[in-house]
């Protein structure tokens, strides 16, 4: 059984954009994705559908009762991008979700590891 809590998920059943993956950064990180992380983000997942939106934003849920913030990165691909098709559908969303999520996990190692060296 896994306990890991989810990192990365994508949001299915989207019309435009066609696909969208969000990366709860901040929860796991402490802080915001910097803007060469983002840049390498990029380059990890252009091989596989050629063009992408990453949207780096402050989300707020606010409520009557809670207030929640959270620093969340969303990757964003367009419909033409995405297979018509099931499986192929299904094989795109798990490459990017895989990608999108190692390297999160790669940028939060990271930052540990400088912290842990100062």
């Amino acid at each position: 059984m896994d306990t890991d809590p989810t990192m990365t998920f994508a949001v299915e059943e989207r019309a435009d954009p066609g696909l969208e993956i969000r990366v709860n950064f901040g929860v796991f990180a402490g802080r915001a994705a910097t803007a060469a992380e983002i840049d390498r983000l990029a380059e990890w997942l252009l091989d596989e559908v050629g063009e992408v939106s990453i949207i780096s934003e402050d989300r707020h849920e606010i409520d009557e009762n809670v207030e929640a913030a959270v620093h969340q990165v969303r990757v964003e691909v367009a419909q033409d991008l995405v297979p018509d098709d099931d499986s192929g559908r299904a094989e795109l969303v798990q490459k990017l979700v895989e990608r999108t999520d190692h390297w999160a996990r790669a940028c939060i190692a990271d930052r540990h590891v400088e912290v842990a060296d100062l």
